[in-house]
This record gives structure tokens, sequence and C-alpha cells, in this order.
């Protein structure tokens, strides 16, 4: 209900600062979680963003200016000829106040208490302890004590580890591959619809609306398999931190061909895809055989770009959980690490936008071309790759619920 640019500019940036859940979400999954499906649980995460994503853009699309698309229902509706944006708001509203109904009558504590070492009695106790028998009225107060100083004991443990403890390298060495990483897929999720629609003559595609469309889609269509079954089952055999590197190495490969496809654009003269003006309204009908070779190519580097960011993104997810020393940290390691990608989008989008504008006004050769943006999404990926060698084995371990055990099995000896 915005009249203005500014009202609609701090309406979003109250939105971004109550949008602080994904840290949370993520700890919850991650202590409801056990080794045998905390990787399909995590996997989870950004499948129900991207299912969002889509929902959301499809009820934008069909809800907005419900007057002029919906002249029999909508037509004499004040509000919503003030307001054509209004009603899809309404509906992401509504889903919102859902969720926040489930998260409070539904969603239970999920943070156990840790068991509290129990502290060594002394020998002068024990001689006492030895001489005279206690009354029943003492020992049941010393099990209350007892009782009381375990929890308050593991409570100050909690306290007690300071930030700069919970900064080990290997989190801060994580923490600044996840970043880098993050800020070449912001770079290039900026990128890709602004080359996609780009003529081919400035080192794009030509598509029009529904070509782009057509193309995203197949990445999130691609997202629900490879996050439900493909994902969990790779983890599993070969550990996070081999998906994490994996999944990097083959976006590098994808970010460096991508640009090229605007040639063969060119040469097919992509013009009309997409366009519903009595052009081709469905890429694959009536192509020619460069246009068939062009959509091919989009499928597979779209496919091997999904599946890298999967591999990749997923796995940080994990491998953020599995640096937690206890599932007290779990919160303070999300949500570090949600600062690292809020970041990423702030500067990912401003880097890459400018950098395509800059790259087609210049007539320079490669990779200060059309590729540039490209390849520093790629120049990125590389370096949170190498540092990524640096991270030891040991992350593919649940510390958290391993120290859990470990306590357990102290306790009960």
């Amino acid at each position: 209900m915005a009249r203005s640019f500014t009202w609609a500019l701090v309406a979003r940036c109250i939105n971004g600062l109550l949008a602080g859940n994904v840290a949370v979400i993520k700890s919850v999954m991650a202590e409801i979680a056990d080794d045998t499906n905390r990787a399909r649980m995590m996997a989870l995460i950004p499948l129900m963003w991207n299912v969002g994503s889509v929902a959301g853009a499809a009820v934008g699309g069909i809800f907005a200016d419900p007057v002029h698309q919906y002249p029999n229902l909508f037509g004499n509706s004040k509000i919503f000829r003030t307001f054509p944006y209004l009603l899809p708001c309404l509906i992401g509203c509504s889903v919102t106040v859902f969720g926040l109904v489930m998260a409070v009558f539904k969603l239970k504590e999920t943070l156990v208490k840790e068991p509290a070492p129990i502290r060594p009695v002394s020998p002068e106790v024990t001689r006492q302890s030895s001489s005279s028998s206690p009354s029943p009225l003492a020992t049941e107060t010393t099990h209350l004590i007892q009782d009381d100083t375990h929890e308050s004991v593991g409570l100050q443990q909690s306290q007690q580890r300071t930030v700069r403890e919970l900064l080990t390298p290997t989190v801060i060495r994580t923490m600044i591959a996840n970043a880098v990483m993050s800020l070449g897929m912001a770079m290039s999720e900026q990128a890709y619809p602004i080359f996609a629609a780009s003529d081919p003559v400035d080192g794009g595609l030509g598509f029009a609306s529904r070509g782009v469309g057509f193309s995203l889609a197949i990445a999130g269509v691609a997202v629900l398999y490879l996050q439900l079954v493909t994902y969990p089952r790779l983890e599993h055999k070969y550990g996070a931190l081999s998906c994490y590197r994996t999944g990097q190495k083959l976006l590098i490969p994808a970010y460096l061909a991508l640009p090229f496809l605007s040639l063969l654009a060119a040469e097919a003269n992509k013009f009309n895809i997409g366009y519903t003006d009595g052009m081709k309204t469905i890429p694959w009908i009536s192509l020619s055989l460069k246009e068939c070779a062009l959509w091919l190519l989009l499928v597979f580097l779209t496919l091997l770009r999904t599946t890298g960011t999967v591999l990749a993104f997923t796995s940080v997810n994990l491998l953020i959980a599995n640096l937690a020393p206890t599932r007290a940290e779990l919160g303070f390691m999300n949500g570090l690490q949600q600062v690292a990608l809020c970041g990423t989008h702030v500067v990912g989008p401003i880097v890459a936008g400018a950098t395509f504008s800059w790259s087609i006004k210049h007539s320079l050769p490669y990779p200060f071309n059309s590729h540039l943006v490209w390849v520093l999404c790629a120049a990125l990926t590389a370096v949170s790759l190498q540092m990524s060698f640096k991270i030891p084995e040991s992350v593919n371990t649940f510390l958290a619920g391993q120290n859990n055990r470990d306590a357990g099995t102290e306790d009960e000896a």
C-alpha cells in the first residue's frame, strides 16, 4: 500500500529486519535430526525455500492487478484499483499468520538441556559420610541441591564459552569460504535474468519473459529431485565436505560456459523465443536445429549449475551445524552464517548489475567483455573451493551430538 518509493523501501527494510527465522529453523532442524536423517532434514530447508519462491512468484503473477485480470470479480473494487498489488500481499500475509499460529501452538522447544558433569566429592565429605549415616531429610536435601547444582553448572559452562572461543580457525575458515561462495551465487542469480533477456549483440540470449521463466522453471523442477533423493544419498556415502567441494567444481565450468551461449543465440536469431504475439510460445516446438541446440545446451548448463548449487549450499548448512560444540551454540553458528549470507545478497546484485552493464558498454576482449560477471562468479567459487581444502574432515561429524553422547556416557559411568 506504499504510495512512494521511500515508504516501499522502509517497508522492505522492516520486512528484512523481521525475517531472522532462517537461522532459527536451521537450528531446530539440526536439533531434532539424528545421524540417520540429518542430511535429508537439512536438505528440506532450501527445498522449502525453492517451493515457496516458485509458489510466491505464481501467486504474485496470478493475483496482481485483479481489477484488470478478473474484471468480473474485482471490477468494482476501489481498494484493489488503488492498490493493484494488495491482493497477493494479503495472501502472503495470511500464509505468514498461519505459520505464526502453527509455531505458537504446535512447535515445541527442541533445545534439550545438556547433562552437566558431576563435580567430584571431596575426601573430607566422603569420610564424614562413612562415619555417620545421614538422615532421610538430609539425603533428600542433598539430592535436590545436587540437581540444581548440575543444571547451574551446565548453564554456566554454556555461558562461559565466549565468542572468541567459538570462532576457532576451522569456524572462521568455513564461514569465509561460505561467504565467498555465496557472493558468487548471489551475483549469478542476479546476472542470469539480465543475461537471458539481453540481446545476443550485448552478450545475452534475447529471451522474452516467457523464455526466461521457462529456463528458470527447469532449475526449480530439478531442485525437487536433487534435494529429496540425490543429495541425502551422496552425503551419506561421501560426506558433506566432499559434496561441498564437488558442488563448487560443477559450478565453475557452468559459470564459464554459460555466456558462450550468446554466440549460438546470435546465430539462431533467438529474438523471437518466448513471445506470445503470434511467435513461438513454446520453446521446443518448430525450432531450427541451432535453436534446439541452444535450448539443449542451456538445459544442460542449468542442470549443472543447479546440481552444483544444491550440493554446495546444502552441504555448507550441514557443515555450519556440525561446527557447533553443543546444541546451545547452534543458534550462534547459524546466525553468523545468516549474517554473512545477507551481506552477500546485498553486495552481490549490486556488483553483478554494475559489472554486466559496464562490460557491455566497453568493447574489450575476453574476459572483460560480457563474460566478465560470469568469470568473477567462477573466480569467487574457485577461491572458496581452494579454501575448503584447508577445512579438516572432522567437520563431517555433528560435534554437538557427539558431545551430548559423551556427556551421557560419563554420567552413566
